[in-house]
């Protein structure tokens, strides 16, 4: 069922960019757990509402967000070690795709670049995948980078670097570049960076809901897939 008005009817992008986690593949419950291991490893309990508001975070601002949940902004170093630690743990010992992504993925590869833009650790976003049988269809993975010298500073979402960035990689202009994204971070991210937007998952309410030009439940929705049967074939783009 499509929860939005398809607003991308008409035009086809010239590179689609993923999400990792809750997009490609289910590790929301891996992070849910992670971050509940660490609350209990440290006495804590959060207030009600925290899963929510650490979606789709970058591990080290949930990390401090866990530290301050705690008043114990001290901790933020040691609770985000111990966080991406557990989740490392489980996603090793149970990767998992959302319903559709890997098919998704399959139908795509070839027909135009695929990436992924995440916030996840570069190792995390690529065992996952490679473990999901996944890897090979993406020619470019973005994740944050910390500044030094002479490279460039990637920020991770809802700063745009990471879409923008693995827009340029994939040989497109942001405004020509789709996203698919399950976070409300996530396509805060693709959007500033210029990219258009399709939402997957549960619907958000109506007024988030309507910032992607299309929500699908899923990634084998009729909807999306009769839209992508509608782009035109690899060589007969404008």
């Amino acid at each position: 069922m499509t929860d939005t008005t398809h607003t991308l009817t008409g035009w086809s992008p010239e590179a689609v960019v993923f999400d990792c986690d809750g997009t490609l593949m289910d590790t929301e419950s891996h992070w849910q757990d992670a971050r509940n291991q660490v609350f209990r490893d440290f006495g804590i309990r959060p207030a009600p509402g925290f899963a929510e508001r650490a979606k789709g975070v970058h591990y080290v601002d949930c990390g401090r967000l866990m530290a301050q949940e705690a008043d114990k902004p001290e901790l933020a170093a040691e609770m985000t070690g111990s966080l991406l630690h557990h989740f490392m743990v489980q996603v090793a010992e149970d990767p998992v795709t959302m319903p559709g992504a890997a098919e998704f993925v399959r139908r795509l590869s070839g027909r135009l670049p695929l990436a992924v833009a995440s916030n996840c650790p570069l190792q995390v976003v690529e065992s996952s995948l490679d473990r999901a049988g996944l890897l090979g269809h993406f020619e470019h993975i973005v994740v944050p980078s910390e500044e030094s010298p002479g490279r460039e500073t990637v920020r991770p979402k809802p700063w745009p670097d990471v879409y923008a960035r693995a827009a340029r990689l994939c040989g497109a202009a942001p405004r020509r570049a789709l996203a698919v994204e399950d976070s409300m971070t996530g396509i805060e991210s693709a959007l500033r960076a210029g990219l258009r937007v399709v939402g997957v998952g549960p619907r958000p309410q109506a007024e988030d809901a309507a910032r992607a030009g299309l929500w699908v439940s899923v990634l084998n929705a009729p909807e999306l897939s009769a839209w992508v049967d509608s782009w035109p074939a690899p060589g007969a783009r404008e």
